[in-house]
């Protein structure tokens, strides 16, 4: 059996943005760059390419904000790490509380982070 790969995705929004996100609602995103960290428990190629695919049924969090006009993934990190502690170990503010952390047992308040314009 395969451990869990954790990856971050490198992201860009080149304008505010206030996107409807699941459950949560409209959630405001300004301008910049994010990290978002996640993990495949199976198959991490196809995983980052369906993250990389404009046209997919919308079902994680992070699907709402890469479908929205103005977002790129400009990256691509891999990590053998724990999910929980790449994350925590990640920069930045977080711009949407519980974002990409439904399922989270280690209290990141967020798996998605602001770094800045």
């Amino acid at each position: 059996m395969t451990a869990h790969v954790t990856y971050q995705l490198l992201i860009e929004v080149t304008r505010p943005l206030r996107v409807q996100v699941g459950r949560f609602g409209k959630c405001e995103f300004p301008a910049g760059r994010y990290i978002y960290t996640g993990s495949a428990r199976r198959n991490f190629a196809a995983r980052v390419a369906r993250h990389l695919r404009r046209e997919k049924t919308l079902r994680w969090h992070i699907d709402y904000l890469l479908a929205a006009p103005g977002v790129r993934i400009a990256g691509v990190r891999r990590y053998v790490e724990d999910e929980c502690a790449i994350n925590q170990a990640t920069p930045g503010s977080t711009p949407v509380p519980g974002f990409g952390a439904s399922d989270c047992r280690a209290g990141c308040g967020s798996h998605l982070h602001y770094l800045g314009p």
